[in-house]
């Protein structure tokens, strides 16, 4: 398995197996590269599920969370954006989707570190979970490829086959994940304590403090910091710490705005 760049080491195959103990990952820059809800929504508009002003809207999104990472402003936004566009679509369409987004752009983007954690965990007879903000129905499919237990995802609410455009429940972000986690925890027996977790995000510290093993994957500074200070293992696939690489960040950012650019053009063009 590899080894932590801080900390201490990770899952040995000998320890915490059985149907008490899991552990659970986080989907957007912990299990992959970028952000998976931006994926849907690009092939919602494929399908002219919303207009080229949404989509504009989506591909700024996705040039800010390449730049900066993940902002609770931006979960909400983004929230708000796909139940307008998700009412009256039907449930079934949405899976469909999901298969189309894993083939078209998670498979590609899966952190092989990351993936081999996970596999780990399974071959050690964990459960192994995927915790996101993505609805349910693309965080299973995205589960079922990889061949985990199974995924916690954001709840739309449904009738007749549809989404309604309303929430079950808050988005599955920051403390929600948290919540979720221990609410499968009580359900299935499972012993958190025993439980593994990794983000690389700081708003999941709840969902990280919630078990007996937190892991840090790619972790933004905020997270770092704190994963320093409790002692936690910290895992960077990228290919260099923010802290040292402001130049490369730049000529991320420019590529993202330039890719963005190309998309739109593309999108335009398909009108």
């Amino acid at each position: 398995m590899p080894q932590p760049s801080h900390g201490a080491a990770t899952p040995a195959p000998s320890h915490g197996t059985g149907d008490s103990v899991a552990a659970f990952f986080d989907v957007d820059n912990t299990m992959m590269r970028g952000a998976s809800l931006f994926a849907v929504a690009r092939n919602t508009y494929r399908r002219r599920l919303f207009s080229l002003r949404q989509a504009a809207s989506f591909a700024i999104k996705q040039f800010f969370f390449t730049l900066r990472g993940e902002t609770i402003g931006d979960i909400h936004s983004v929230r708000d954006s796909a139940l307008s566009i998700a009412r009256g679509i039907p449930v079934s369409l949405m899976t469909e989707i999901g298969d189309e987004v894993y083939d078209e752009f998670i498979s590609s983007r899966i952190w092989p570190g990351t993936r081999a954690l996970a596999e780990q965990h399974l071959r050690s007879g964990r459960q192994v979970w995927l915790v996101t903000a993505t609805p349910t129905e693309v965080a299973e499919v995205m589960a079922s490829r990889l061949g985990l237990t199974g995924a916690l995802g954001t709840e739309v609410e449904k009738a007749d086959g549809h989404y309604t455009g309303r929430l079950v429940s808050s988005i599955l972000h920051g403390p929600a994940k948290a919540a979720a986690v221990f609410q499968l925890a009580e359900h299935t027996g499972l012993d958190l304590a025993q439980c593994w977790a990794y983000s690389d995000s700081s708003n999941d510290i709840p969902l990280l403090e919630a078990v007996g093993h937190p892991v840090a994957i790619n972790p933004d500074a905020k997270l770092r910091r704190h994963a320093s200070e409790q002692n936690w293992p910290i895992y960077d696939y990228r290919a260099g710490r923010r802290a040292a690489i402001w130049g490369l960040k730049a000529l991320t950012a420019s590529g993202a705005a330039y890719g963005a650019w190309r998309t739109l053009g593309r999108f335009a063009r398909r009108r």
